[in-house]
């Protein structure tokens, strides 16, 4: 079971998308996701949030869910009743479908100004095998949101390398300066490569040494530990590594 959520980039969004479906205000009282479970059984529910700007209250009336995966790392079981999710955030939780058999509200609340779960925007329906098709009526009692800080990794296997400044397999030093406005690292402005990276592989680059843009690539070993010294004027910049291959 894997609910979405979704909103758009570069437009203030009024609802929320749930696995597709979803109403907004003044609109129609469309169909919403429904997840059906029958009772007495247990779900690995996961989710991803989908959009780019808002971020999600999700919760689901009347019971708890069991955090046991973020962001793709197994975690120590975690017990919560509402989980704030951010941008591409990954959670896996498990529901228990132990109460009476109903319909029960799903609600992802997005930050957003006057966002409210009036007429079933921002929501969807957990709806128990045996109930009739409606829409809950259900209320959001929540008392337990999840604390990130609280996640504990299941299986730590702890930093890779020697400890200490200098002590990594690889040690790589970049120096960032502006120019005009424009950005370089180690004397090296990145261009937007003319052909997409993966094109490059599939027409024959063997090397990163032969990927485009010159200079932009920098090459690592695989199965290396790899230490980052990056100096600037005071400006960030991002920057990509590439293992060989």
């Amino acid at each position: 079971m894997a609910p979405s959520l979704r909103g758009i980039s570069g437009i203030t969004p009024n609802s929320t998308l749930i696995n597709g479906h979803g109403r907004y205000p003044g609109g129609p009282m469309s169909d919403l996701a429904v997840i059906s479970v029958e009772p007495g059984k247990r779900y690995r529910m996961r989710m991803i949030a989908m959009a780019c700007y808002p971020n999600y209250l999700f919760s689901i009336d009347g019971h708890n869910l069991t955090v046991i995966e973020a962001d793709g790392q197994l975690t120590e079981p975690l017990v919560v009743d509402q989980i704030q999710i951010y941008a591409g955030q990954r959670y896996s939780m498990v529901l228990v479908a132990d109460i009476a058999v109903d319909n029960y509200w799903i609600r992802a609340l997005p930050n957003l100004a006057n966002a409210s779960y009036e007429g079933g925007t921002n929501s969807a329906i957990l709806r128990y095998k045996g109930a009739q098709n409606a829409d809950p009526t259900t209320n959001a009692t929540t008392e337990t949101p999840l604390k990130e800080t609280d996640l504990h990794a299941l299986i730590n296997p702890g930093a890779p390398g020697i400890p200490g400044y200098g002590n990594a397999d690889i040690n790589v030093n970049l120096t960032v300066t502006t120019s005009g406005g424009i950005f370089y690292v180690n004397g090296i402005q990145f261009k937007p490569p003319t052909v997409p990276v993966l094109l490059q592989i599939l027409s024959g680059a063997q090397e990163p040494s032969q990927l485009l843009p010159n200079g932009s690539v920098i090459a690592l070993e695989a199965n290396k530990v790899v230490e980052l010294t990056l100096g600037s004027d005071g400006a960030g910049v991002p920057v990509c590594l590439f293992p060989a291959f």
